[in-house]
């Protein structure tokens, strides 16, 4: 089985950084694409940043330039690093994994940037 589990969140003021972690088990995270997502309160999931098995990452337009998305195939980890954070990324983070038509979501880290 897959799990998910997201750490790394927590209150940060105006113009400081995160590292958020998730930590996979599962023998096909390798083979896998990652990607973190944000959902706040009475909005919709929006994705914030993805890795392919290969490494190649993508970002969200709100994302570029302040986030990186790493991932070590040998800890099965992947991280989000957060920078120059402002209080419209408060919101819960979510990690997810994907593996073909399989996908697996942890159960989210709360990010709260205060001013």
């Amino acid at each position: 089985q897959v799990q998910l589990v997201e750490s790394g969140g927590g209150l940060v003021q105006a113009g400081g950084s995160l590292k958020l972690s998730c930590a996979a088990s599962g023998s096909i995270f390798r083979f896998s694409a990652l990607g973190w997502s944000r959902q706040a309160p009475g909005k919709q999931r929006e994705l914030v940043a993805t890795i392919t098995s290969g490494g190649l990452p993508n970002y969200a337009d709100s994302a570029k330039g302040r986030f990186t998305v790493p991932r070590d195939n040998a800890k099965n980890t992947v991280e989000l690093k957060m920078n120059n954070l402002n209080p419209e990324y408060t919101t819960v983070y979510y990690c997810k994994l994907r593996w073909g038509s399989l996908s697996y979501w942890g159960q989210g880290t709360q990010v709260t940037v205060s001013s």
